[in-house]
């Protein structure tokens, strides 16, 4: 199975992730920072790859997604969601929502957007149909990429998540932390294909200046990783992680 891991950025090289994500043809996506409306997407459209734009495009039929928030402007009118997404060629045969901190929330100021994913913090659980477990998170932010007290409770709650569930697992994610953090391991329990290929940095050089490996895709033991990169594309602000695994 072909996976891929990207922060989505909430869309906004507009095209960049549906043609992307199309051309690849990915079994799974993992994003974070998807954007999705229910009421106006085809207005969104117009402005950011939303997460249906994207479905359509690379024609993925099981879409699962969990807001971290909701915004609504134009006197309430127009309502979108940012959160976590898994899209899958594979049917779900489940789905699972697990909060990890903080409460969802509506922002109405447009200038509180900045500080609204500190809010909610949600991990996703998606059971395919040939048998393996595909966990997506969100992790907590902090500007010390090793993280706080605050990550690693926060990883722990992820990692049980995991931990009591026999099926083989793939789990990915924009952790925010680095491979060395003190968060990380709470995951030593599978393999951390980001540390194990010496990754020095997910991030593009759009927005920053420092190396910081922050995006991860980790496999239990079950799995196999026959490849895995790292792509510099022009999609999000950060890069893409595709790996191969032989279940």
């Amino acid at each position: 199975m072909k996976i891929l891991q990207i922060n989505g950025w909430t869309g906004r090289i507009k095209d960049g992730l549906s043609r992307f994500i199309a051309e690849e043809k990915y079994d799974v996506v993992c994003m974070q920072e998807a954007i999705w409306s229910d009421n106006c997407n085809d207005y969104l459209e117009l402005y950011v790859d939303t997460v249906d734009k994207i479905a359509k495009t690379a024609e993925f039929n099981h879409i699962f997604k969990t807001p971290h928030y909701g915004t609504k402007t134009l006197d309430g009118s127009v309502q979108f969601e940012i959160g976590n997404v898994i899209l899958s060629r594979v049917p779900f045969t489940d789905t699972i929502e697990e909060k990890i901190l903080g409460e969802y929330m509506i922002i109405e100021n447009i200038s509180d957007c900045s500080s609204a994913t500190n809010h909610c913090y949600m991990a996703q659980k998606a059971i395919l149909d040939n048998g393996l477990a595909i966990v997506n998170y969100h992790g907590y932010w902090q500007k010390n990429c090793l993280g706080n007290k605050i990550s690693v409770e926060c990883m722990r709650k992820v990692a049980e998540l995991i931990k009591n569930d026999y099926r083989p697992t793939v789990m990915c994610g924009d952790l925010n932390v680095i491979s060395e953090s003190p968060a990380m391991r709470e995951l030593d329990f599978m393999q951390d294909l980001t540390a194990t290929n010496h990754i020095k940095t997910t991030l593009r050089n759009v927005r920053f200046v420092k190396d910081v490996a922050c995006d991860h895709i980790l496999i239990t033991n079950e799995l196999k990783c026959k490849e895995f990169q790292v792509i510099n594309a022009a999609i999000s602000d950060h890069m893409a992680l595709v790996t191969k695994i032989i279940l």
